[in-house]
């Protein structure tokens, strides 16, 4: 679903990110950690179309982000860690908009944007404008309108930060459900305990550089995943 080859990004005479490879599989949810600095948010904008990069390939069901951006962009969501919206429309007619530009039917459309805005308890204010709502009530709006043109691949920074326990519980459940579909999530995270139970696999970098991956027996062990992140970061 999700392939990065030797992707490599740099800031002047700093790598961002190091000849990183992952692959992601239909039906992973695939966690990346490290700590601030370390090189996720400018993968997950790579991978995105949002940055571009220096060297490597990023492959998004198998067509390249850097020829046939459009193509991939189709497939996939973002959900960045602080939701970038339209403060002057309402939320209804952002998520319309949204569904607009993805070319979502009328009826497909509407049952999806009730379905979400119930589970995240956010239907009675989508008549209200955006830039009335509170962090949390924008980044459930950010996750509805990334949910309602079905995407094959979810890409999400830092996506719990800013919800509610409820609210943090049903985008999890709507994750798991996503990739029993033959969806895919690849999602960076600081609360590692919810990645630790969550994730089917998981990496970690550091200063760009991929340092361990692979399903979370392999990378943690017997032990916590907390406690192999500090190590590894030591």
């Amino acid at each position: 679903m999700l392939r990065i080859e030797n992707l490599t990004k740099t800031y002047g005479e700093k790598k961002a990110v190091d000849d990183l490879t992952l692959h992601i599989m239909p039906g992973e949810i695939y966690g990346f950690i490290g700590h601030n600095g370390a090189g996720k948010t400018t993968t997950l904008k790579c991978c995105t179309g949002i940055l571009k990069f220096d060297s490597g390939e990023i492959y998004i069901d198998g067509k390249s982000i850097k020829d046939d951006p459009l193509a991939c962009k189709k497939e996939i969501a973002y959900i960045p860690d602080n939701p970038d919206l339209y403060d002057y429309m309402s939320g209804i007619k952002y998520l319309n908009f949204v569904c607009d530009i993805f070319g979502v039917p009328s009826a497909e459309r509407k049952e999806k944007i009730n379905r979400y805005a119930e589970a995240f308890e956010i239907k009675k204010d989508l008549g209200e404008a955006i830039q009335s709502y509170s962090h949390g009530m924008k980044q459930k709006l950010a996750v509805i309108s990334a949910l309602v043109h079905s995407p094959k691949l979810i890409i999400l920074d830092e996506p719990f930060v800013g919800l509610d326990p409820k609210s943090a519980f049903t985008l999890k459940q709507i994750m798991r459900e996503i990739c029993e579909g033959g969806g895919a999530i690849f999602f960076s995270t600081h609360v590692l305990d919810v990645a630790e139970k969550l994730c089917d696999k998981i990496a970690i970098i550091k200063e760009g550089r991929l340092i361990r991956s692979g399903t979370m027996e392999e990378v943690k062990g017997d032990s916590s995943l907390e406690s192999v992140f500090l190590e590894l970061e030591g």
